[in-house]
């Protein structure tokens, strides 16, 4: 096992981290902006260090500072949580040939995966359903319309690189088609410096299902079933659970070993997750592979009892799936203590099938009506307390300052319950206590989702966010809220 891993991220993937190395035994060094030097994760860390200055070109995608600064540090390896480097090819084999671990899969599958066009001809290949697509597309905005029109409306214009829903631009005709295609390639260069653009068949609210996969290098592959991230705002994930309500259970046990069988096929070798659609009328369909941990991870540990950061580290470390999954595996669901690291003494395997019910609620610095990040101090940030069936994951406290540099989440709140209806009235009770003044936040929105007869009923699909925003008496709703 490594002696000292480097943290290149920030927040709550990076307290999130630190705290899983501090229960393996294993000393951690953050690596931040100084923009967030001073925030209360950075202390809990056994050592830290500046890399640069706030802007995220300057500091965490610096790719060259992160490397020179853990190896200054001394860091066997390097954890680089989600978003900035996590998913960055070069930064891997960099880290690599400068004799530092990258913990995360090999730098091949971040090329394949990261090139969307590439990842469906291989899934499609291997037997993954896919919907219809083009190519890559080239030539003049006209061209490339052209081909795009031969898939049908409506459609998707997606960046080919990147994530997060940004440059993903529906469309229902062909008057909008050459509009999206220009605007989504000017967001795809401005966010991912590449603008390579494809088109896909766009389903019409189709609910959002993934499937967590854990492999090593030595060919052991093992799935830990699904998650419904079908609750959006902008094409981004705001609201998660495990599992999936309302989809045959034994559909969704085939699709989990598909999306295994497929990634064993590849040889793929750490934590990844199968990202597909899902429509009542056509089944699954395969949207693309996250080869890093997911921001939505601790629903999975709360129906499985993986740790699935400690998972990471066995993995890079040269332990096989099922060393890792005996060794960090904990006795799930809502009996569990709150942490997040592995229990002492804890050797118990993932069941075979899920326990209980988990969601997840991403707390965001934003306006809950347009969505839009409102940045500020945080005046009062008096989350619940955690206990048994309740994790919070967070990187703020009370009187820091939420910057407009980075993604506006300022929390990860987690909760598990025996059945889907005890962890919702759980998830309602603890947005209730979650006190946040200085700032708005989209925890009124999130509070009136938990009341949201649709959702409620297991009816979820990735317009329903948009649907309660919608809904006439919104905005009052939201004002005998105090929002």
């Amino acid at each position: 096992m490594f002696k000292k891993v480097a943290v290149a991220n920030r927040g709550a993937v990076a307290a999130r981290v630190v705290s899983t190395l501090r229960e393996m035994g294993v000393k951690s060094a953050i690596l931040c902006s100084e923009a967030d030097k001073d925030l209360p994760y950075v202390s809990k860390a056994d050592e830290s260090a500046v890399i640069g200055p706030a802007p995220p070109k300057d500091s965490y995608l610096n790719r060259e500072a992160v490397i020179a600064t853990a190896k200054a540090l001394g860091a066997e390896a390097i954890h680089p949580g989600w978003g900035f480097l996590s998913e960055d090819p070069l930064f891997a084999e960099m880290a690599v040939a400068e004799g530092l671990v990258f913990i995360g899969p090999s730098p091949k599958f971040l090329s394949v995966m990261g090139d969307k066009v590439a990842a469906r001809k291989e899934m499609a290949a291997l037997g993954l359903p896919v919907s219809p697509s083009t190519g890559l597309l080239s030539g003049t905005p006209a061209e490339m319309a052209a081909e795009a029109k031969k898939i049908g409306f409506p459609l998707m214009v997606k960046p080919a690189g990147g994530g997060g829903g940004i440059g993903m631009i529906p469309v229902d005709g062909e008057e909008k088609l050459i509009k999206a295609l220009e605007t989504a390639e000017s967001q795809a260069l401005r966010g991912f410096g590449q603008a390579a653009l494809y088109c896909e068949k766009l389903l019409v609210n189709p609910r959002h299902v993934e499937f967590q996969v854990v492999a090593d290098k030595a060919g052991g592959v093992r799935h830990l079933w699904e998650r419904d991230c079908s609750i959006q705002r902008r094409r981004q994930k705001i609201l998660e659970e495990a599992g999936a309500p309302n989809i045959n259970r034994e559909s969704l046990a085939e699709m989990a070993e598909r999306a295994a069988h497929v990634l064993g096929c590849l040889g793929y070798d750490h934590l990844g997750t199968v990202e597909t659609l899902y429509d009542p009328d056509f089944g699954f369909s395969f949207l693309e592979v996250n080869p890093r941990l997911q921001v939505e991870h601790a629903v999975t540990e709360e129906v499985t009892g993986v740790d699935l950061v400690a998972a990471q580290i066995g993995l890079a470390a040269g332990l096989g799936v099922e060393t890792v999954l005996e060794s960090y595996g904990r006795r799930p669901g809502p009996e569990r203590g709150p942490g997040s690291g592995t229990e002492s003494g804890a050797k118990n395997l993932a069941p075979a099938g899920p326990k209980g019910h988990a969601l997840e609620a991403r707390i965001y610095a934003e306006d809950p009506v347009r969505f839009l990040p409102s940045p500020g101090k945080l005046a009062v940030f008096r989350p619940p307390k955690e206990r048994p069936g309740l994790r919070l994951l967070t990187g703020y406290a009370e009187g820091d300052a939420v910057t407009p540099y980075y993604d506006p989440m300022i929390a990860q709140l987690i909760v598990s319950g025996p059945d889907r209806a005890a962890a919702v009235a759980a998830m309602a009770e603890a947005l209730g206590a979650f006190e946040v003044e200085g700032l708005k936040t989209n925890i009124p929105f999130l509070r009136l989702m938990m009341g949201f007869e649709p959702y409620l009923a297991g009816d979820l699909h990735t317009g329903l966010a948009e649907r309660l925003v919608g809904y006439e008496g919104y905005k009052e709703k939201l004002e005998a809220l105090k929002c």
